[in-house]
């Protein structure tokens, strides 16, 4: 988030033990979120990733271009 964003966001007083509850539960969520559209995540991501026609882990660093 941009720091504009984050200042407009309202602010909750919490406690210590209130806050670390908090994010408990949103991580727990967010990986029951992922257990469950795990297939859906790594085919949206595999849709938007670049095409290689070479190995599709290696990184083409230096493209194209033709030898000495």
């Amino acid at each position: 988030m941009t720091p504009e964003r984050l200042d407009k966001l309202p602010r909750y007083a919490v406690s210590d033990e209130a806050a670390a509850y908090i994010a408990d539960a949103l991580m727990d969520l967010a990986l029951q979120f992922e257990a469950a559209h795990l297939a859906q995540i790594r085919r949206h991501r595999q849709s938007i990733a670049p095409r290689c026609d070479g190995d599709p882990c290696q990184l083409d660093l230096f493209g194209n271009h033709p030898p000495f």
